[in-house]
């Protein structure tokens, strides 16, 4: 098996019996927010596109979903190979692009095409990507690799039923805005900035550790911002505000707390041939070039966003004119009213009023009348703040998740009063009928599943309210308090309640006596 990096989350990998194309990424993400770091512009995509048998793409973010990647350079004759998601919009926009040759897997369940064996593990939660993300298990005969990309939790035993897993390719950096984009002392901003880098690393460090592979492959990020108005977001920020650490900084995070482990570098047109204890790496940069790029971060990414000066300048082209605050709100009001008559568990969920300021026109969400109308003054735990062309342009093309879009576009602000509120967030992700219809029949159907583990002196349900993560494994227990480690959000085991945020308390009681 032969693996050859192509950026972010991208990956070219060649066995005996085919070739895998998984989340080839190259233009620029989110309003021409996000690049992937290094440059991966001048690899031979038409090359990949071409000489691929399946596709994979692990879910529709767009910075592994790149349409036009896709349309250009990727043969439509392909098989795709498609996780099992609640919804079929993965499927349509393949369609869309051209692609009818579809494997439709079952998540969990092995197939073997041609001496092949493949399997997709489907996350299909509400925080789970775009609605959706998954993993990708590939068994030659000869190597297993687990292409994690972005998903977790996930099933690992089994993952590990699969086979030994020799390649482990995981997520290591950030991809959220928290809290970059929030409204916040510097002081408190720095440290949830490296409260965010922490757990970042704590989670590739908990998943390394499980699956257990003879060789692991930081990669799916960090994201470079290129744009003048967000070059301060690069790496940790000017001042530690930030939450991207690169793949040299997680490698020495990574010696120093499990040296036992065999890591290696990934940079685009890497080639990795990993094989039970052995691994042949080949880069196509020299040490010198790849010493520049990350010891002298600041001048390669000036250099790299002087070359990209054309594609920021036809994206903002490409954006909608703002609209005048009347049709903005009626547009809006016509859109979403009918999606929060449906909403009835994220409405319940978010529990008040949200302010969107809109340029200069301040618009409320109000989750519990279902309206959405002007702003008249009233107090809302939640105001985020863009522009009106952005917006224009999530209403032109009826953008149905925000967060694929403005959200992690990073140009917005936000502030907010008390816990972070995860129906808010959900709601921007379900602006379609179907997407609603799943988020709240999902909720219907309830997190719980009955299951409980024995932590220390507490029983407590397995699944974490969050995003089902196994507590078993991701939990943390010190005194009253619960973290599941995966994701750091903490409940008080005492009363149940989530420390995080509203409306995810978990059922928990004590099995030993307090002090006992």
């Amino acid at each position: 098996m032969r693996v050859t990096g192509l950026g972010h989350a991208g990956l070219f990998i060649e066995t005996a019996a085919g070739t895998v194309l998984c989340d080839p990424w190259v233009n620029p993400a989110f309003f021409g927010s996000w690049f992937p770091f290094p440059d991966n512009t001048d690899l031979d995509w038409d090359h990949y596109g071409r000489a691929a048998d399946y596709l994979y793409v692990s879910h529709l973010h767009r910075d592994h979903f790149d349409a036009e990647n896709l349309r250009r350079n990727v043969r439509k004759d392909l098989t795709v190979l498609l996780p099992a998601f609640a919804t079929d919009e993965l499927e349509f926009e393949l369609r869309a692009l051209g692609f009818s040759e579809f494997l439709r897997t079952e998540s969990g369940v092995p197939v073997e095409r041609d001496g092949l064996r493949i399997m997709i593990t489907a996350l299909t939660g509400p925080g789970d990507g775009p609605i959706g993300d998954s993993a990708l298990s590939l068994d030659d005969g000869e190597t297993v690799l687990l292409n994690q990309n972005d998903a977790h939790p996930l099933d690992i035993p089994s993952i590990r039923a699969f086979g030994e897993v020799d390649a482990h390719f995981l997520q290591f950096s950030g991809a959220i805005w928290w809290p970059m984009v929030y409204q916040l002392p510097d002081t408190a901003k720095r440290e949830f900035a490296a409260r965010k880098r922490e757990g970042q690393s704590e989670r590739a460090l908990r998943y390394i550790d499980a699956v257990e592979a003879k060789h692991v492959f930081p990669n799916a990020g960090p994201p470079c911002f290129l744009d003048e108005d967000l070059f301060q977001f690069n790496g940790t920020g000017r001042d530690g505000e930030s939450i991207f650490v690169d793949q040299r900084e997680f490698l020495a995070e990574l010696a120093e707390a499990r040296p036992d482990t065999s890591a290696h570098l990934l940079l685009p047109g890497t080639v990795a041939e990993p094989l039970h204890t052995a691994c042949k790496l080949t880069h196509r940069y020299t040490a010198k070039e790849i010493d520049h790029i990350f010891e002298h971060k600041d001048a390669y990414l000036r250099d790299f966003a002087r070359r990209q000066q054309p594609a920021l300048a036809a994206e903002r082209a490409s954006r909608a004119p703002a609209l005048p605050p009347e049709l903005l709100l009626a547009e809006l009001k016509q859109w979403w009213e009918p999606l929060l008559a449906r909403a009835d568990r994220i409405s319940d969920g978010v529990g008040g009023p949200v302010r969107l300021d809109v340029d200069d026109t301040p618009i409320v969400i109000d989750f519990p009348a279902r309206q959405v109308r002007r702003w008249d003054g009233e107090r809302c735990r939640y105001t985020l703040s863009t522009t009106g062309d952005l917006v224009a342009t999530n209403i032109a093309r009826r953008e149905v998740d925000w967060s694929n879009s403005l959200l992690l576009s990073l140009r917005f602000k936000a502030s907010r009063i008390g816990p972070y509120n995860e129906f808010l967030y959900v709601f921007f992700k379900c602006l379609s009928s179907e997407r609603i219809e799943y988020v709240e029949n999902y909720y219907d159907s309830g997190h719980d599943d009955g299951q409980h583990v024995e932590l220390g002196d507490w029983r407590v349900q397995r699944r974490c309210p969050h995003l089902r993560a196994d507590l078993g494994r991701f939990g943390q227990i010190d005194g009253d308090e619960l973290t599941c480690t995966l994701h750091g959000w903490r409940y008080d085991l005492s009363t149940g309640r989530c420390l995080t945020a509203d409306g995810h308390d978990i059922r928990a009681e004590r099995t030993a006596p307090a002090g006992g």
